[in-house]
């Protein structure tokens, strides 16, 4: 009966033995940039524990040792209005498995902050505040020689999406896109677009997977993607939403060059992607928690982590 038992907890053990540990810091200002607050998940050899952290409730055991060597990393960039907190579950589940999960509020275009959020600026700055992110995890962050440099992959989400197209090499053309001026003004949005041509784009050869969803997408031509070669696995919403157009999701599947997995969700608008939200937060925010129809977010995102994980690995196969 003893050897029984202790089979048994070895087994749990051995289960928890990457659970998710979450740490928060806060990158500095510097002359690329203002200062940017990170969340940050990890493998854990502690069993998670249920945290509520704001609206949000979290599986995570804070401020936990890292386990484990040579870990690949995965940087997170929130849509519209978002916190890096918004993708807590796929976070999560890369943790379990193995995966350093980096996330960040980007300045200016989260939900503490959004003084630039329709400013044009806030689309050239983000792939920059991303760069800045990969920067600190490998030089900074206190476990950063646990991390594999040559293993970096990252996920986004509607103009996380869109920044994690020009991380890969992509060069937007506001010009000719097919987007809504959300001005009265049209000469306000002319003189963006016009800004936006004449911007340098910051693009950033590390990262070797890209998992994006519902992007925001000013691409409307082949030769704007001519340059990303990385592997990509897309997903578009059926009836995406705030911005977010499913034809132009779509085009950009035709247009992307290689190394393409595309998947559509059926039944979903655009604010699926994000994780499911607690009761209080459902009240309080419905527009980005309730979903239309009856979609049933809880066992679509069990899918869609599932999914993003086995993409991921494929990529960096030592953490199957």
């Amino acid at each position: 009966m003893k050897t029984f038992i202790l089979a048994i907890l070895t087994s749990l053990f051995a289960t928890a033995s990457h659970a998710a540990g979450l740490q928060f810091f806060t990158i500095p200002a510097d002359a690329s940039g203002p200062a940017i607050q990170t969340a940050v998940w990890t493998p854990c050899s502690i069993f998670a524990s249920d945290l509520r952290i704001g609206p949000y409730d979290l599986k995570a055991q804070r401020n936990c040792p890292t386990s484990g060597a040579l870990l690949p990393l995965i940087v997170i960039s929130h849509g519209h209005g978002g916190t890096f907190l918004g993708h807590h579950d796929l976070a999560e589940t890369l943790a379990d498995a193995g995966f350093v999960v980096a996330a960040i509020n980007h300045p200016g275009d989260t939900h503490s902050d959004m003084s630039r959020a329709d400013d044009i600026s806030e689309f050239i700055e983000r792939p920059t505040d991303i760069k800045r992110l990969i920067d600190y995890m490998l030089d900074v962050w206190p476990d950063a020689a646990k991390l594999d440099a040559h293993a970096i992959g990252f996920f986004g989400f509607s103009r996380g999406g869109f920044t994690g197209l020009v991380l890969a090499g992509g060069v937007p053309d506001f010009m000719h896109a097919k987007i809504t001026c959300p001005y009265a003004d049209e000469q306000v949005c002319e003189r963006a677009k016009a800004q936006a041509m004449n911007a340098v784009w910051t693009h950033d050869a590390r990262i070797r997977v890209f998992v994006i969803a519902d992007p925001f997408s000013v691409f409307p031509t082949p030769d704007t993607l001519k340059d990303v070669k990385q592997p990509i696995q897309l997903w578009a919403s059926q009836y995406g939403g705030d911005g977010v157009v499913p034809e132009t999701v779509k085009a950009l599947a035709d247009v992307l060059p290689i190394h393409l997995e595309f998947h559509v969700a059926t039944g979903a608008a655009h604010f699926a992607f994000l994780a499911p939200c607690p009761a209080e937060m459902a009240h309080d925010a419905p527009t980005v928690c309730l979903d239309p129809n009856g979609f049933d977010r809880v066992s679509f995102h069990k899918q869609f982590d599932e999914q993003a994980l086995r993409f991921f690995r494929q990529a960096f196969p030592a953490q199957k």
